[in-house]
């Protein structure tokens, strides 16, 4: 099993960045398909972006724009980076994988490993 471990988490202003890390073991990690998550205090995790084996990105329409998913295979490691932060965007964010084909990008059951998770504050 991949284990993930993210970090870059803060507290910013509103319009600051952060670029948010994810590393990963486990051999397999240039193959499997990459994804972020976020879970708002009280709310339902939500899919924020993923990234296919070969670099193809995928975004919510809520952060379209202003985030930025990349990956490096050498360094079993994929980013966020993530400008114009906004207060909405505070959320426990977390990294996972999918080990196996995935069909729907944004369903969290679709991924097979998850990281802990590192907090996002955006303050007004």
């Amino acid at each position: 099993q991949v284990q993930l471990v993210e970090s870059g988490g803060g507290l910013v202003q509103a319009g600051d960045s952060l670029r948010l890390s994810c590393a990963a073991s486990g051999r397999t990690f240039s193959s499997n398909y990459m994804g972020w998550f976020r879970q708002p205090l009280g709310k339902g995790r939500e899919f924020v972006a993923g990234i296919s084996r070969d670099g193809r990105p995928a975004y919510a329409a809520s952060v379209k724009g202003r985030f930025t998913i990349s990956r490096d295979n050498a360094k079993n490691t994929v980013y966020l980076q993530m400008n114009s932060l906004k207060p909405e965007d505070t959320a426990v964010y977390f990294c996972a994988t999918a080990t196996g084909p995935i069909v729907i990008v944004v369903d969290p059951s679709q991924y097979d490993s998850w990281g802990q998770g590192t907090q996002v504050t955006v303050s007004s």
